[in-house]
């Protein structure tokens, strides 16, 4: 049973993790533009250096998991300008990571969270538009096959890699491409490594198996599990949420409903990520919060009972939904305050929107599509959704991204590293309450 966390925001930075509006890419240009290459480098270098260390794995091995997924960005391994080069550089780091948690006695799973072309239309796979062109395009999985290929011919004799973790939530608008791109990758990969586990999410994010056919062998199945009252804009817990009353009972139910086809084929279920938000509403109403930290304990007693194996998302961020947060009073925390603070007025950040951002413009526009599309349901969460990642996510976070760059321009060499160093646990505080929450799930 693999009982752990994932180290999201690290290896493939998300905007509510590190705190910035829009996608890693834009963030990491608007970065440029406003200091240069190499001085965008050493800030983000020391954030790198800074955000995973071995104080971290120590807390971890304490805190009683036993693994740890490690999300990964593609750019870290290729260059859009030189695709299929793999860069030798870009292991240093995920190799840092595997030593450490060997030294602890934790298993590490590779995760593939962002891929060229973008798997899905969001800004946690990097995408800039909001089209999952990698189904598209050939090319772009070509690349991917080639990545995977080094990734376990460079990780084939390490046995504390539990597996790899092929795609993160993919959203694959037909479904059957999603099936037959893991029947591929599964012949690509065991040509070089025949040992290692396969972590297979389903589709639509992590939810859906009925066009995957046959289990593959030596792989196991994961979904991601998101009850509606962890939103930010949840609900109390037990109670309604968005018109529904939730309870243990609820999630139980749901929870059966994505694991209907590892039960029905009697393989594993990994659940790769779960949950709550602890920012917005549940910040300000202590019952909230006390409900959705009951919700997740809920959680976790369940796939005890149904033998599920589990990740944490995640480990660490800005104060979202962190097992630790970057302290308040250190210069990241203290110098983008602001803009912050401005990001969550527009909300153009969808994992911690209430959903009362904007509601004089997002209100009015959602009406008048449904008055004038009323049959349109665009892939995969509908016409409402798709207006809020339109237009907050992205063209409002396209501004506000390069505001966020120049924050750092007037900063000197010694500050911009303090600032990465806002981010190593030291300067963290941990939530003890969620850990307390961990504790009782996890093996004495």
């Amino acid at each position: 049973m693999l009982r752990g966390v994932s180290a999201g925001g690290w290896l493939n930075m998300e905007n509510f993790i590190i705190g910035y509006p829009s996608t890693e890419s834009a963030f990491r240009e608007s970065l440029q533009r406003a200091l240069g290459p190499q001085r965008a480098e050493l800030l983000l270098g020391s954030v790198l250096d800074n955000f995973f260390i071995e104080d971290d794995v120590a807390f971890l091995a304490d805190l009683g998991v036993n693994s740890v997924r490690v999300p990964v960005n593609y750019h870290h391994f290729e260059d859009d300008m030189r695709p299929r080069e793999i860069r030798p550089e870009g292991f240093a780091r995920l190799d840092r990571a595997v030593e450490m948690c060997r030294a602890h006695g934790i298993y590490t799973i590779l995760d593939l969270h962002a891929l060229p072309g973008g798997q899905n239309h969001h800004w946690h796979s990097d995408n800039r538009c909001h089209r999952a062109l990698f189904w598209e395009h050939r090319d772009f999985q070509d690349r991917v096959a080639t990545l995977w290929v080094a990734l376990a011919k460079h990780y084939r004799d390490e046995p504390w890699v539990a597996g790899y973790n092929l795609i993160n939530e993919p959203a694959d608008e037909e479904g059957h491409r999603l099936a037959a791109f893991y029947r591929r990758l599964e012949a690509e990969i065991r040509a070089v490594d025949p040992r290692h586990v396969l972590f297979l999410d389903g589709n639509r994010y992590a939810r859906e198996f009925e066009t995957f056919g046959p289990p593959l062998p030596n792989s196991v199945y994961a979904v991601h599990q998101y009850p509606a009252p962890g939103a930010a804009s949840g609900g109390p817990y037990p109670g309604e949420t968005r018109g529904r009353y939730y309870d243990a009972a609820v999630v139980a139910r749901e929870f059966d409903s994505l694991n209907d086809y590892m039960a029905e084929h009697g393989v594993p279920t990994w659940v790769g990520e779960l949950g709550p938000v602890y920012t917005g509403k549940a910040a300000a109403e202590p019952e909230l919060r006390r409900g959705r930290l009951r919700l997740l304990a809920d959680q976790l007693r369940l796939y005890r009972e149904r033998a599920a194996s589990w990740s944490l998302w995640t480990y660490k961020d800005v104060g979202v939904q962190g097992v630790v947060r970057v302290g308040d009073s250190t210069p990241w925390m203290v110098h983008t305050a602001e803009i912050r603070a401005k990001k969550a007025r527009l909300g153009v950040d969808s994992w911690g929107q209430t959903g009362g951002e904007l509601a004089d413009i997002m209100g009015p526009l959602a009406e008048r599509i449904a008055q004038e599309f009323p049959s349109w349901e665009p892939y995969p969460g509908g016409s409402k959704r798709h207006a809020d990642l339109l237009v907050q996510q992205i063209l409002l976070a396209e501004g506000l991204v390069e505001e966020f760059g120049g924050l750092f321009a007037g900063l000197s060499d010694d500050e911009l590293v303090a600032m990465g160093r806002s981010f190593s646990f030291p300067n963290c505080t941990v939530d003890e309450e969620l850990c307390a929450v961990l504790r009782e799930a996890l093996p004495a």
